[in-house]
């Protein structure tokens, strides 16, 4: 145990973890800023109600970050660790289908109540989920086959399980986290090193699947696409036209980023925040981060993401196992499409879609599985720098 550790030490990724602690605590420091009025007004609590919460969300992300970071994560290739994970994922749909709440105040039946820990939202489990099965049964087939003898067929599971999960998200209704649990299961099947037939082969039954499911949504598009959910696509293209509807968050928004400049009116400063824009510290929190700190404050946000993004898919292109490769690229992909679409959502590039921003936005269950995340990156990461050592001795 004193030589893994003394090893895991020389081997730590110190800018990884220091670039996710920075983060997190520019987070807090926004929370903070950007909750006061809504504490105050709406929950008729301190002005630091969210900022003490989000404090408790992190110490309890700690300690996850600690625990993934340590776990070597070969073991979830592990078929008994597999079924753990399936079956805590069935646990999670099945409570927030029976007794889920967020339908009233959101209008999307996302959220579960655990008694003690405040709500916990399932489509973020589901986001690490799909990538660690994912990798861990594409790892188990090449390790049986020769990817190019593979066929789609003798991965019907992984795809039937992906379907389900991306319907059941679907349901709740998260579309945001549909398009990343989409764009996490891609990523990680192309880093899984399959030929580009294979892959193609792949992906045209992945492509058969989900166009069934397209169609089973469509024909329940009146009950998905009602509400917020229909008037943030018919705002999407002019949100001026709803200014005093669906389309209050954006403009708002919009003002918030123009009336930051350059420099920002200042930490603290934010005139939006003051009731202007709805719930500022979680979706849009990017809007009052433009709105007080200006340019510096995006680069500090934008710089972080985008070296965490960097080094998850450098970590995965220089590893030569393939779980690890898989692993480290669906880790990335999945806080490269979250922060897309959150950004997009904030700027107008793309309709809102209620998706946080990781380590800023508030959101327990967010931060949590984020840390989660980043300590299994940051053990993959370990494992390759000991690998490439190896190599060059």
């Amino acid at each position: 145990m004193k030589q893994y550790l003394k090893r895991y030490a020389q081997n730590f990724d110190y800018p990884l973890f220091f670039t996710v602690l920075l983060l997190s605590l520019f987070g807090l420091v926004m929370i903070y800023s950007s909750s006061m009025m809504v504490a105050i007004v709406h929950k008729e609590q301190a002005p630091d109600y969210f900022y003490q919460k989000q404090l408790i969300n992190l110490a309890v992300a700690s300690l996850g970050f600690v625990a993934a970071a340590f776990f070597p994560y070969k073991h979830y290739a592990n078929k008994n660790i597999m079924l753990l994970l399936t079956i805590v994922l069935i646990v999670l749909f099945t409570w927030v289908k029976v007794a889920g709440n967020g339908a009233e105040e959101v209008g999307s039946q996302s959220w579960i109540s655990v008694p003690g820990l405040g709500n916990f939202q399932p489509s973020e489990y589901a986001k690490l989920f799909i990538i660690l099965y994912f990798a861990a049964a594409f790892y188990r087939k090449s390790q049986k086959y020769t990817f190019e003898k593979l066929q789609p067929t003798e991965i019907f599971y992984p795809i039937f399980l992906w379907i389900l999960v991306v319907a059941g998200v679907a349901f709740e209704t998260d579309l945001g986290a549909v398009i990343i649990l989409c764009g996490i299961a891609v990523s990680v099947v192309a880093a899984s090193g399959i030929p580009f037939k294979t892959f193609w082969k792949f992906f045209g039954v992945l492509g058969a699947f989900g166009t069934a499911i397209l169609g089973m949504l469509w024909l329940f598009k009146g009950e998905l696409l009602k509400g917020n959910r229909k008037g943030r696509i018919e705002s999407y293209f002019n949100p001026f036209d709803f200014e005093n509807g669906v389309g209050h968050q954006v403009v708002n928004s919009y003002y918030a980023i123009g009336g930051g400049g350059l420099e920002g009116r200042g930490l603290g400063q934010s005139i939006q925040k003051l009731g202007y824009l709805p719930e500022p510290q979680t979706d849009f929190i990017m809007a009052i981060v433009m709105e007080e700190l200006g340019v510096w404050g995006v680069l500090i946000v934008l710089g972080g993401l985008g070296f965490i993004v960097y080094k998850g898919f450098s970590i995965a292109l220089r590893t030569k196992d393939p779980l690890a490769r898989m692993i480290a690229a669906g880790i990335a992909s999945w806080i490269a499409w979250q922060s897309f679409i959150n950004l997009g959502g904030v700027t107008g590039l793309i309709p809102l879609t209620g998706v946080t921003l990781p380590f800023i936005s508030y959101g327990g269950t967010s931060i949590i599985l984020l840390s989660l995340a980043m300590g299994i990156l940051i053990n993959v990461s370990m494992f390759e720098k000991v690998e490439r050592r190896k190599s060059q001795t």
